[in-house]
């Protein structure tokens, strides 16, 4: 019961014994028991005392009531205002490069809420589900997320996905090459019922092959209900084809989760692949107590995408238009333009610009997490002029690495391992294995994942010789604000959910104030950021 609430019924139950008093002034000896039997039928100073006690009661009561009331009123206001200004005050604190302060208030949670159904059996499930691929290794990785859910939402029984083999990068590794199978199907044996390959019974009887069909991008799952779900029953067996990103961002908090769990512990490695990953991260841990990852995406077809012109003369443009002709719907852009609205990667130089203007002193180690580097060393050096401690997978494990050159897919994975474990991972685009590791990142305790703020950095970059340096780092730091990975950096629901899966963070029980154990879990923090009444109110139901 509130105070407030207390102290009105004081009120009310003060107010209600006057009454009775007033009415039945037989009863006034059981308020004033000293009082002669012989006086208790005429109106005295007795009854003139016990009626100012009441009076004073009435008072007390008021007063109390009202002091009560503005005091839990003011407390809401107190608690609203500290997190404001607590949030407001991070906004201007110096940034600590290798760590966030405030990661370890934070934890992915997953789990399956208590109305979340079990898993239909195979031979109830209303069909079996076909997935076929596309793109690199993190682009199929968000396919297989999204494939999962979409199994579940058709209540249907899901088939190991087949792998893209036609991309860009001509990969022929099968999902067993590159995942491990059996952890897969017994991780999501909870959500989703997942088999290797269609029951050679069940392919028997059909008398059509698969029907075979593309959803349209970010369909919701009213879509897959309205349009999938029957042909599926209707044919037993249906394969989406060219399948990323088709299931719509926002979706129900329950799918959601189930996505983090797809994705952050079904989706595991093969055992070879995570061995190779710990063996550099080893090698890189009995070198220095903390390293960072940078994922350079400075690879020719990242370059020809982008549509932008990095100084390599007409060699380049030719050469990088060549390889734009490869998609047909790329718009035509102006390279100038497109690098001051910041759509161009930074080269390996600005990139290592950034990094000591933040802070990072030059015997800082440096894993760069890459594929071929359009120019090659020539490209590189600069960066590794800046930094000298500088690695890559090759020049750690290169005669291990041998058996995989063919396979960028599982070459990929094995970056994706060392820059997950990294203390700070660097993204130089915001393409899929960035994506997918910084929401990783966040989910695993908001490890510090920076992204070039290149919409004010290109600009910034491009008057360099104008300015000191300290002018410059100045800048940068400023600039990198919001940038770096914190907890509060974007809204929920805010921005691509597998960069910012905040259906799948909470915020750990913590003391507010000496000795006041507050042990509900808090929203996560940037809910507080609205100072609307709806959203305070909001977030001080979820505080008491």
């Amino acid at each position: 019961m509130g105070a407030a609430k207390a102290a009105e019924l004081i009120l009310i139950f003060g107010g209600n014994l006057g009454i009775l008093l007033k009415v039945r002034r037989r009863g006034v000896w059981k308020l004033c028991p000293s009082m002669p039997t012989a006086q208790r039928r005429s109106v005295s100073w007795w009854t003139l005392m016990c009626g100012l006690m009441l009076f004073g009661l009435g008072l007390i009561s008021l007063f109390t009531g009202y002091v009560v009331s503005d005091l839990d009123w003011y407390s809401q206001r107190l608690i609203k205002h500290t997190i404001i200004l607590k949030l407001d005050g991070r906004r201007h604190e110096p940034i600590d490069i290798w760590k966030s302060k405030y990661s370890k208030d934070y934890y992915g949670c997953s789990e399956r809420g208590r109305d979340f159904s079990p898993s239909v059996q195979e031979r109830y499930s209303n069909g079996y589900l076909l997935i076929a691929a596309s793109g690199g290794l993190n682009q199929q990785r968000t396919g297989i997320t999204d494939a999962v859910v979409v199994a579940r939402i058709l209540n249907a029984t899901l088939v190991i996905p087949e792998l893209d083999h036609q991309s860009f990068w001509k990969d022929e590794s099968d999902f067993s090459q590159v995942f491990d199978v059996d952890w897969f199907i017994s991780s999501l044996a909870k959500d989703v019922p997942v088999i290797k390959r269609v029951p050679n019974k069940v392919m028997k009887s059909m008398k059509k092959p698969p029907y075979s069909m593309r959803v349209p991008r970010k369909s919701s799952p009213e879509y897959y209900v309205d349009e999938v779900l029957p042909i599926l029953l209707r044919r037993r067996v249906v394969q989406l084809t060219k399948f990323d990103y088709r299931l719509a961002n926002d979706i129900d908090d329950e799918l959601q989760k189930l996505r983090c769990r797809v994705n952050y512990h079904a989706l595991r490695f093969t055992k070879s692949i995570r061995e190779l990953g710990n063996r550099l991260v080893t090698k890189l841990r009995n070198m220095t107590d903390r390293f960072v990852a940078v994922h350079l995406r400075f690879e020719p077809d990242m370059l020809a995408f982008s549509g932008c012109y990095f100084g390599g003369g007409d060699k380049e443009r030719n050469e990088l238009s060549e390889i734009r002709k490869r998609w047909d719907t790329l718009p035509d852009t102006i390279p100038e333009e497109e690098r001051i609205r910041g759509k161009c990667p930074l080269t390996p130089y600005e990139v290592g610009l950034m990094l000591r203007a933040l802070g990072f002193q030059n015997d800082t180690y440096i894993y760069v997490a890459s594929g071929e580097i359009y120019g090659g060393e020539e490209t590189l050096k600069p960066l590794k002029d800046l930094f000298p401690n500088f690695y890559t997978k090759e020049m750690l494990i290169s005669q291990e690495l041998k058996p995989l050159l063919p396979f960028s897919s599982r070459l990929a994975a094995i970056d994706y391992i060392v820059s997950d474990e990294s203390d700070v991972f660097v993204t130089n685009n915001n393409g899929n294995m960035a994506k997918i590791l910084a929401g990783r990142r966040r989910y695993m305790g908001h490890k510090r994942t920076i992204r070039p703020n290149t919409r004010r950095l290109s600009p910034l970059f491009m008057k360099r010789d104008k300015m000191d340096w300290d002018t410059f780092a100045k800048k940068v730091k400023s600039y990198q604000r919001g940038f770096m990975g914190e907890p509060d950096e974007v809204k929920p629901g805010r921005g691509e959910f597998h960069e910012y899966p905040s259906p799948c963070i909470c915020r750990k029980p913590f003391n507010y104030g000496q000795g006041t154990n507050m042990s509900r879990s808090l929203p996560h923090p940037t809910a507080f950021y609205s100072t609307s009444k709806s959203a305070i109110k909001s977030a001080q139901k979820r505080i008491y």
